[in-house]
């Protein structure tokens, strides 16, 4: 018996111990999150998934997990279809799923701290209709037989300076008091690790790729706040950042705080906060008042401060990947060079680069067919080497206390071929597009997202994932609330207007599976745009990141002027940017890769 089916054989034995009959696993914690901390892994455990979205579900005699269409290939090749059908988001949900799979009559058993209530809501919803009970549990069932399951990070907070950060504290919590005194509200919860961390002015280390600290706070209509983290996790330093107006309890006290605020007006986010937030609330008697959390759209549109910041991250991080980008063109034609060993050595430019505290995700290294996997995390069992005439797949990111960095970029080790090509410049100009876009104030993501896919189209291809996310200041690489993306799509947040001064992703692609994918990825600032006669005030995107887009892969006939204009016109400024901090041969490299078309 395979390690993965031991684990799932315990966890229905467990079930049944508990009396349920069914349990639903989220990829997720106490807040949330996207990335999680190694206690919260319970998804990977159980299953081997290693993304970073997904579920499952577990009854008696059949088990289910969901993702969406970036980790199509990924959970085929990580989870065993002989213990777990394949469901795909959000063509199926879990509620839809469980409706027609749970016993009649039978106890699904869900934890509310993973859950939001209004997925406990729907999920209750459709299993009334059979009859099936949804059952909270006070403990879940696969900590019972997670047996080296890892404790809670107990690493120190961190004061983020405000020469960073470009507010204090103070004013930040002072601004949501205002809000809060408008709502007539008493104090809002947050629980959202990167809420927390934006509003207090700290930085932790208790999650992979992301620094924040584990957590939970109210700020209240009077401007003080409460924060619930180990005491162990505040040193002196922090005790003082965070001053009078902050009352440090545990993170344990959190619950029965909740339960202190009967005739209260409590402001909780029902996309964040989980359901036992709401449930202890409401059981205390407070009055709950459904809104989002004070800190998301302030933390979303960047101050100078941050704009700056983020600039000189960029600069220091395209130099590294510009060094990185010589390296491979040199060696892994030579075939020296295989998918670990340019992880290790992007790592290393990243290192020298200076003040990187971490990489704001797991590098992306898919070489050849691997790249076909959107979300491809290279494993000592899935490397392979960069062979020639293939194509290789890079998307990375740092972390530096002045910014976060994301960037993909996709090169030709040797000669592609034609289709390669043609494929390429089609993402190319959707990534161009994307670029040029001026738009009206109040335009959503969801509206320019066409714009990406316009080209691939044409040729009857397309992607399936988002065109952009929004970024955070030495925060979250993945942050809400704007987002470029579909309809209705799984990766939701394309219906917030993009304001100025949001930061974003702008990364169309194609996967052909079983042969290569292709991914261009920039950063973008929304900024004003001044337009002569414009009767609407406009906004456009500048580029905020700096790195060479191979030239061997654009076909130039299949650009317009307009878009050859855009390409050369970025190329120089790559040169401008970087080309200062780079040794005499990389600089010339460089020069030759960013020539006009």
């Amino acid at each position: 018996m395979s390690t993965h089916e031991a684990r799932l054989a315990a966890l229905r034995e467990q079930l049944k111990a508990d009396r349920l009959d069914g349990f639903v696993v989220p990829l997720t914690d106490e807040h949330m999150s996207e990335y999680v901390g190694s206690y919260a892994q319970r998804l990977a455990w159980l299953t081997g998934f290693q993304g970073s979205a997904g579920s499952a579900v577990v009854l008696p005699e059949e088990a289910a997990i969901f993702t969406d269409g970036r980790y199509t290939l990924q959970v085929r090749e990580q989870v065993d279809g002989r213990h777990w059908s394949y469901q795909s988001v959000p063509e199926t949900s879990i509620a839809d799923w469980l409706k027609d799979h749970a016993p009649e009559g039978g106890r699904i058993g869900y934890d509310p701290w993973l859950h939001t209530k209004d997925w406990v809501k729907r999920a209750r919803e459709a299993l009334a209709e059979k009859g099936t009970e949804l059952v909270a549990v006070r403990r879940n069932p696969i900590d019972a037989v997670w047996a080296e399951r890892p404790e809670p990070s107990k690493a120190k907070l961190i004061v983020h300076p405000d020469k960073y950060a470009g507010k204090s504290s103070a004013a930040k919590r002072q601004e949501m008091a205002d809000w809060l005194r408008e709502q007539k509200a008493d104090a809002a919860v947050l629980s959202a690790l990167d809420s927390i961390a934006w509003t207090f002015n700290v930085r932790g280390q208790d999650v992979e790729h992301t620094p924040v600290a584990l957590s939970f706070a109210l700020v209240n209509e009077d401007g003080t706040a409460d924060l619930f983290v180990e005491s162990e996790k505040i040193g002196d330093d922090v005790r003082q950042h965070l001053g009078n107006g902050v009352r440090v309890h545990e993170r344990s006290e959190f619950e029965r705080y909740l339960g202190s605020l009967s005739g209260k007006t409590v402001i909780a986010d029902p996309e964040r906060a989980v359901a036992a937030i709401f449930e202890a609330l409401e059981g205390a008697g407070a009055k709950v008042v459904q809104k989002r959390d004070p800190s998301v759209l302030p933390r979303a549109v960047k101050n100078e401060a941050e704009i700056g910041g983020h600039r000189s991250a960029q600069a220091r991080d395209g130099a590294a990947l510009t060094r990185f980008l010589q390296w491979i063109s040199i060696e892994a034609p030579k075939g020296n060079v295989d998918e670990l060993l340019a992880v290790a050595k992007l790592q290393e430019f990243r290192q020298q680069s200076g003040d990187l505290r971490d990489t704001s995700f797991d590098t992306i290294s898919g070489a050849g067919l691997n790249g076909a996997i959107v979300h491809y995390r290279v494993t000592e069992e899935t490397n392979r080497p960069l062979e020639i005439n293939s194509l290789y797949l890079v998307d990375s990111g740092g972390q530096y206390p002045d910014g976060t960095t994301d960037v993909t970029r996709t090169v030709a080790i040797g000669t592609p071929t034609a289709e390669m090509r043609d494929h390429f410049t089609r993402v190319l100009k959707g990534h161009i597009a994307i670029a040029r876009a001026v738009f009206p104030e109040g335009t959503r993501g969801s509206q320019l997202d066409t714009l990406a896919r316009q080209y691939l189209w044409q040729a009857g291809l397309d992607y399936a994932h988002g065109t952009g996310h929004g970024v955070g200041s030495y925060l979250s690489v993945h942050e809400g609330p704007q987002r470029i993306s579909p309809v209705g799509s799984s990766q939701s947040g394309g219906d917030e207007p993009l304001r100025a001064g949001m930061f974003l992703s702008n990364e169309p692609g194609y996967y052909k599976t079983g042969e290569y994918g292709i991914r261009v990825e920039n950063l973008v600032l929304v900024e004003p745009r001044q337009i002569e006669g414009a009767e609407k005030k406009m906004l456009g995107f500048e580029t905020l990141t700096f790195a060479p887009i191979d030239p061997s892969l654009i076909e130039p006939n299949l650009l317009s002027p307009e878009e050859r204009e855009w390409l050369n016109a970025y190329h120089a400024r790559v040169v401008e940017v970087v080309g200062p901090q780079l040794e005499p041969e990389v600089l010339a490299w460089l020069e030759e890769q960013c020539r006009p078309v």
